[in-house]
């Protein structure tokens, strides 16, 4: 008399033929942490350098329009400045200097740009004759409309473009 044998057993394996695949009952492993971030400063620098272009720009465009210098937009050229710094830069102390540096020369451009488009409507001519052949006069216009707010403005949009890049590196 003959013995069958009994049927086969499924038997924990590789899924699929995959033998990394995860088992019916298994636990995942942890996840790894996130690979630390390296200091880029010199990425930092350019991001910071292009952010301030762009924001002295817009930030005259405005005053220009607007014929007001807005003080919470100067808070914003510093901000966007140090966030930009601290994001592609990462955690360099040196960013956190340089951040401020280039906010306050960019607010002040900015204002430069504001009072050559007020000049240039006042006596209408083109903002590029006024801003590069009567650069003198803008900047005469300039500290005679300068007051201690707008002097206030500027130490805010410092702080700003210091608190944000510390803040963005983190």
């Amino acid at each position: 008399m003959s013995q069958s044998a009994p049927p086969p057993q499924p038997q924990p394996g590789p899924v699929d033929g995959n033998p990394y695949a995860q088992q019916p009952g298994a636990v995942p492993p942890p996840m790894a942490p996130p690979a630390p971030r390296k200091d880029n400063i010199a990425l930092g620098l350019v991001a910071a350098l292009g952010a301030a272009v762009v924001a002295a720009a817009i930030y005259g465009v405005v005053i220009g329009l607007t014929k007001h210098e807005i003080g919470w937009a100067a808070v914003g050229v510093g901000f966007v400045i140090g966030v930009a710094a601290g994001k592609l830069g990462g955690r360099n102390p040196a960013l956190a200097v340089v951040s401020p540096i280039l906010a306050l020369g960019s607010v002040y451009i900015g204002q430069l740009v504001g009072e050559a488009m007020i000049g240039a409507d006042a006596v209408n001519r083109s903002f590029s004759e006024i801003f590069f052949q009567h650069f003198d006069v803008v900047q005469e216009a300039w500290k005679a409309d300068a007051d201690p707010l707008t002097f206030v403005f500027f130490a805010i949009a410092a702080w700003a473009a210091f608190s944000g890049a510390k803040k963005a590196a983190a």
